[in-house]
């Protein structure tokens, strides 16, 4: 089992990792969202990111896993919607990586939902 990430030191790395590597495999708009001031909000951050196609997502979400293991050797608490390949959530507790379509990204709008987050957009 995953363990929770006792600092935010930790959270902010976690979260670079996350970033970089979706951008690594080449995912647009990569958004950070630190909530971490944010009443009710499920983690401390959202990286969120667009994939191509299901099967961009899922190399997406390979990915990630594969940076983070290597550099922390956490592996996500939940892993969700990997087969559908239509948005892929990867829980670490205080931080969830977001992997969507487009078309999913547009319909669930997650900026929105906590837009009293502070987001910041990372260059690819």
């Amino acid at each position: 089992m995953a363990k929770k990430i006792k600092n935010i030191a930790e959270s902010e790395m976690l979260t670079k990792l996350i970033a970089q590597g979706m951008s690594d495999k080449k995912a647009s708009d990569i958004v950070v969202l630190d909530l971490r001031n944010v009443q009710g909000a499920p983690a401390s951050y959202f990286v969120i990111c667009t994939g191509n196609s299901p099967l961009h997502t899922q190399a997406l979400a390979d990915n990630v896993h594969e940076t983070v293991k290597k550099m922390t050797k956490e592996h996500p608490y939940k892993l969700e919607g990997y087969n559908n390949g239509e948005w892929v959530l990867m829980d670490y507790f205080d931080v969830v990586a977001h992997i969507f379509v487009e078309k999913a990204r547009d319909y669930y709008r997650l900026e929105q939902l906590w837009g009293d987050g502070i987001k910041t957009e990372i260059n690819e």
